[in-house]
């Protein structure tokens, strides 16, 4: 079973922060709070932007 909690929850702002901004990059606009009214493509877009962005930044890290 999945949980929406985060393991810092500190981390939930910059969390938010980061989507925002790979919504901005994919040109996907985002408002705060519920997103329900976004197409399927739309989220992937957001969600494939966020992952390309974190494997950038750990292979970055590595070297």
């Amino acid at each position: 079973m999945s949980s929406n909690k985060n393991v810092v929850p500190e981390a939930r702002e910059a969390l938010n922060r980061f989507k925002m901004e790979a919504a901005s990059e994919v040109g996907v606009n985002l408002k705060q709070g519920y997103n329900g009214d976004l197409t399927s493509k739309q989220a992937g877009s957001v969600g494939g932007q966020m992952v390309k962005k974190m494997i950038e930044s750990y292979e970055k890290n590595m070297k």
